[in-house]
């Protein structure tokens, strides 16, 4: 089962008392203080694995304690530490204070371990109390209680590209034609319920990473579908890739409308990330009227149709739209408009190296800037 939100209490362990003890032993005429110190609390520690997708190990844990430290004995004896608890989750995953909604800790890396709550001190033994106004100290400290808190881990895919679009659009089919990733396909709405990653090789050393979530419907954003459950797996992405369909019964022009308004709504932040436009399906009609449709979609976008759309290669035809991609003005213009087919394969190859090419260019402005 796919989890990517969960609420639990998390709690470290409480510090051991200090012990209150006299040697007394036999023969011995210059006794004293010998309370050991406590054991410091366990703590609690955030760690992320590859190996893990899902935040489904911590479903139904309602409290994740840290063990407490054991208190000091005589002879100056320290009490023993209380274990850590280590949380695995998965890479992308945030951890929030549930009471005032604060990011405790952003876990983007892999096999990064982070201390999300100190254990509590141990106390001093009375060992650490005698002076010389006071021989015989009958008092030791108690321990420091642990941290507990109520947080929320919540799961957010990290990922180059986002695939957006309405229900049954074609983005499963193009995931799994592009990359290593077996979604299940139907030719119904609402066949991809949880978000899929995959890997996309570009080159002999280069790839990237392709998200797809469940399709996005007109008032996503006030609760309707699943779309806008998941739309925050791809708030890291670099891209978006807007999936229109050229055969769908909704108008071309309003599927791009609507994802946008989707999607501004949501997040602003969204709304303004750099975009790309596929247009799916386009063996489903013929070349004369997918030509068409493709120029009266890219006019009332505001963009300058290609008018090059006379040939009968549907390959040829539809690989001079290009990708003319140019990065500083988004959100109002895409960096490329490019039809295809994920079944006939048609502008397969050159969506997926334009893909690699940008997310390789924006990868590299990233560290530039760093």
């Amino acid at each position: 089962m796919f989890i990517d939100r969960v609420e639990l209490t998390v709690s470290s362990g409480k510090g051991g008392a200090g012990a209150v003890s006299f040697w007394t032993e036999k023969f011995v005429a210059q006794g004293g203080p010998d309370g050991g110190d406590g054991g410091r609390g366990g703590s609690v520690y955030i760690q992320t694995d590859n190996n893990t997708d899902t935040l489904a190990s911590l479903r139904g844990r309602h409290h994740i304690k840290a063990q407490n430290g054991r208190p000091g004995e005589g002879r100056k004896k320290y009490g023993k530490s209380g274990e850590d608890v280590i949380i695995v989750v998965p890479p992308g995953t945030q951890i929030f204070d549930v009471e005032s909604g604060e990011l405790l800790l952003d876990m983007t890396e892999n096999n990064q371990k982070v201390k999300l709550l100190e254990g509590g001190k141990g106390g001093l033994g009375n060992m650490h109390f005698k002076n010389s106004s006071n021989q015989r100290p009958t008092y030791a400290q108690p321990g420091l209680p642990g941290i507990t808190k109520q947080v929320r881990f919540e799961m957010k895919m990290i990922a180059d590209v986002g695939l957006v679009g309405y229900p049954n659009v074609g983005k499963s089919t193009l995931i799994s034609v592009l990359s290593n990733a077996r979604p299940q396909i139907a030719n119904y709405e609402f066949t991809t319920l949880v978000p899929t990653l995959g890997v996309v090789d570009h080159s002999d050393y280069d790839s990237f990473v392709m998200a797809d979530i469940p399709g996005i419907i007109e008032g996503a954003s006030d609760g309707r579908g699943l779309g806008i459950e998941f739309l925050r797996h791809i708030e890291r992405t670099s891209i978006l890739l807007f999936m229109i369909d050229v055969s769908n019964y909704r108008e071309m022009e309003y599927q791009f409308s609507s994802l946008f308004e989707e999607l501004k709504k949501y997040s602003q932040v969204l709304s303004k990330r750099d975009y790309a436009i596929a247009i799916t399906k386009i063996d489903a009609l013929s070349v004369e009227e997918c030509n068409e449709k493709i120029k009266e979609f890219m006019v009332a976008i505001g963009l300058e149709p290609n008018d090059n759309l006379k040939s009968e290669n549907i390959d040829s035809n539809y690989i001079n739209y290009g990708a003319k991609y140019e990065f500083g003005k988004k959100p109002t213009s895409p960096l490329f408009v490019l039809p295809i087919s994920s079944v006939s394969h048609i502008n397969i190859k050159a969506i997926k190296y334009i893909l690699g090419d940008i997310v390789k260019i924006l990868k590299e402005s990233k560290s530039a800037n760093e």
